[in-house]
């Protein structure tokens, strides 16, 4: 059978492009709907990079030869939770989406997890943060993929205290992940012994001037600026940082940076930031082999952790629905969701990983120092590592979380 693959970019086209009869002629094979950000501030860390990995999940699997029609289709969410939800409605409604993936922003990955649970579909997320996937709002038809904001806290608040930085200043995004991430951060400074001087919560999306947020920052007396946005938005934020030398009297400390924001600032304003990531394109061979197979549909855009887990997630997917048999994959989400979970998970970006009772893959996070520009050798020869924190320890105790899923 024919492998298929189409990207549509939008909602309107989205309802022109996939008619009702076309959508129960494919019901035999498998689709997947990439659902991301294609004009926003995550439209690099996630966006059309995210279908270029998931396809070629698709192609290292070999689905065609298997005899899987696999479908791709993909739609911009907007970073509205209504637009989301509502595309996610027609997809499994009308459309015959199986599996739903991607979703980066917090609020909009809640909103389609509920969805996904109500009409019985698999989603993996792996471009929302929040760890509320796998706490109480935790659902049998989620997997939570690449990271979430209790790594993010424990990697780099954890490490930049117990470095000198045990006074901080957060400014913050107002919604779901910032402040979750801000929360998770202060518990792991205040547990090493530091203190918070102060916070700021900003409009998002829409907001690009920073600087008041700094001046605030600055008169704070704090020795760490935490930034707990993500996109366009920490990029803006060091930018403008780096113009008022604030990095000069506080450390920077960004809670979610993508290579791609790396990338964007260049390594003269990102030098020797601090970050943590759970993929890097150059961290070895497996990871640099992946990254060769994908450079060239993507050259201006090298895959980061959220694209790395569109092509894992999607790569594990398949060989549970090679396993199960297509006609059971597509019937029951839950039952698809509970297998992927027993079965331990390989791929060339996270190597072996398994996935928790609560939804949770395990992989393990690594703390990185952005090089300085003379330390580079290469396009895209941004980082350093500097310690790694061991999968069973980068995720949140089943213990401490609130997963009704998880058995006492």
């Amino acid at each position: 059978m024919t492998l298929s693959r189409r990207c549509l970019l939008g909602p309107a086209a989205l309802a022109a492009a996939v008619p009702l009869a076309r959508a129960r002629a494919q019901a035999k094979g498998i689709k997947i709907g990439v659902l991301t950000d294609m004009s926003g501030p995550y439209q690099n860390v996630g966006g059309q990079t995210s279908v270029i990995c998931t396809n070629q999940a698709l192609e290292d699997f070999g689905a065609s030869a298997k005899g899987i029609n696999v479908d791709v289709i993909a739609a911009d969410h907007q970073n509205k939770p209504d637009v989301a939800v509502a595309l996610a409605r027609q997809w499994f409604d009308r459309d015959g989406v199986d599996l739903l993936l991607d979703v980066p922003n917090s609020a909009v990955g809640l909103a389609v997890a509920s969805v996904a649970r109500e009409k019985n579909k698999v989603y993996i997320n792996s471009g929302s943060a929040t760890a509320e996937l796998t706490d109480a709002q935790c659902s049998p038809n989620t997997i939570h993929w690449s990271y979430d904001t209790y790594m993010l806290a424990k990697s780099t608040g954890g490490a930049m205290v117990k470095a000198g930085g045990d006074s901080w200043y957060f400014i913050t995004a107002d919604y779901t992940f910032g402040k979750q991430l801000q929360a998770d951060t202060t518990k792991f400074v205040t547990d090493a012994g530091g203190k918070v001087n102060g916070s700021i919560a900003y409009p998002f999306p829409g907001t690009t001037d920073f600087s008041s947020f700094l001046v605030n920052a600055q008169s704070s007396g704090a020795k760490v600026l935490g930034l707990a946005n993500a996109g366009a938005d920490t990029v803006n934020s060091i930018k403008q940082a780096h113009e008022f030398g604030l990095n000069q009297s506080m450390k920077l400390a960004a809670l979610l940076m993508f290579i791609q924001d790396v990338h964007a600032l260049g390594l003269e304003a990102a030098q020797g930031l601090s970050l943590t990531a759970s993929f890097y394109w150059d961290l070895n061979d497996r990871t640099r082999a992946f990254t060769e197979r994908v450079r060239p549909k993507t050259p201006k855009n090298l895959p980061g952790m959220i694209h790395a887990g569109c092509y894992a997630g999607t790569l594990h997917y398949l060989k549970v629905v090679a396993d199960m048999g297509v006609a059971e994959a597509k019937a029951d989400g839950r039952a698809t969701v509970a297998r992927m979970k027993a079965m331990p998970a390989e791929d060339d970006c996270f190597g072996s990983t398994r996935i928790r009772e609560d939804g949770r893959n395990l992989v393990p996070a690594f703390l990185f120092e952005v090089k300085k520009p003379s330390e580079s050798k290469k396009p895209w020869d941004y980082y350093k590592l500097i310690a790694t924190t061991p999968a069973d320890e980068a995720a949140r105790p089943l213990a401490e979380g609130h997963c009704p899923l998880v058995r006492a």
